[in-house]
């Protein structure tokens, strides 16, 4: 196949630092190619993922984060790039699969890296009209029963690129964005009850997250709590693999949460809320603890040094690994180009 994956404009593709998404576009994108298929990447200029990029484009732009005409533009030059040189387009966009400039002929699977709930949920119901939508998780999905799934696929890492840490450096962490939704004020909270030192690696980039940052977040940080700030690859593994566990208090319902399979694959244990897909990843007991408050999760974080390490990276190793994760998007874009009007043997589009 020759397949085309448009990128949002927002972080180079794979990130510098903090960048679920675009984490998972390099993974795929690595995993397509190595499985022999064509791959033409559409990324912020700057992007390293070693498959053949659009050029031209423009850089980064974190700090407009979300503007809607930036992402027009992108998608319009992205579908422009790829109409005529491959079979089939994977955006993960908002604006490409509702756009009509889309390439004629050419199928379009997208992936709701969000929520399906709120503004979202009338979006993607549109897109799912005629695009075949791909959710992150079971949850996600349940949440907007309305919005028409084609596929769940959970994320998935490439571990051996992870090293396994031996969880010996007596602190638990927490890696995120500096967002209330995440959870670091609970973070915070349990380690202290729990009596266990806490080191915070998060973004601060946006307006709402400096706020939060200077009025909640900083007048706490004091000894056994650490802020080390935004952390890159090599430097949140090392972090991961030295801690006893990733504390991962969400407070919405994530549609999937990176950080979780990330900290499995360097073996260490997840403490989380009962949240979004927390459930489909995390099994109770064996690689973290799910539990529904502070106190409990306190209790359980004292718990985290009894889990076996090498369960949690075999997890990762075989159900969320990036080869898994790109197989079942493979047979997943076999069956759209099949079934795309006009090939032979495929049903016609009803008028």
């Amino acid at each position: 196949m020759r397949i085309g994956i448009v990128a949002p404009p927002w972080i180079t593709v794979p990130p510098a630092r903090y960048g679920g998404i675009e984490a998972v576009i390099d993974a795929l994108a690595r995993e397509f190619l190595a499985a022999g298929h064509e791959v033409l990447l559409v990324a912020a200029e700057g992007s390293d993922c070693p498959v053949p990029q659009v050029p031209g484009l423009p850089g980064a732009r974190l700090t407009v984060l979300g503007a809607g005409v930036d992402e027009l533009a992108h998608t319009v030059l992205a579908h422009e790039a790829l109409a005529g040189v491959v079979d089939i387009i994977h955006d993960h966009t908002l604006a490409g699969p509702l756009s009509r400039h889309r390439p004629p002929g050419i199928p379009l699977v997208t992936t709701a890296h969000g929520p399906l709930n709120g503004a979202f949920r009338t979006v993607y119901r549109a897109i799912a009209q005629d695009a075949p939508l791909i959710a992150i998780s079971r949850h996600q999905a349940m949440t907007a029963p309305e919005v028409p799934v084609r596929q769940v696929i959970h994320h998935g890492i490439d571990a051996s690129c992870v090293p396994l840490g031996r969880g010996d450096g007596g602190y638990a962490c927490f890696l995120g964005r500096m967002h209330p939704d995440k959870g670091p004020l609970q973070a915070i909270e349990i380690a202290r009850e729990a009596d266990v030192p806490l080191r915070i690696a998060a973004r601060v980039a946006e307006d709402v997250e400096r706020e939060y940052f200077e009025t909640v977040i900083k007048p706490l940080v004091k000894a056994p709590v650490e802020f080390v700030g935004e952390v890159k690859a090599e430097e949140k593994y090392s972090l991961l693999g030295g801690a006893v566990a990733l504390l991962n208090p969400i407070q919405w319902p994530e549609p999937f949460g990176m950080v979780m399979i990330e900290a499995m694959a360097a073996g260490t244990p997840v403490i989380a809320t009962l949240q979004g897909s927390a459930p489909e990843i995390v099994e109770d007991g064996v690689t973290g603890f799910l539990r529904g408050g502070n106190h409990q999760l306190a209790a359980a974080l004292q718990q985290a040094e009894t889990l076996d390490r090498a369960r949690c990276r075999k997890v990762t190793e075989t159900y969320f690994s990036a080869a898994r994760m790109a197989e079942e998007h493979l047979q997943l874009f076999a069956e759209v180009i099949d079934h795309q009007p006009g090939r032979r043997g495929s049903p016609a589009r009803a008028s």
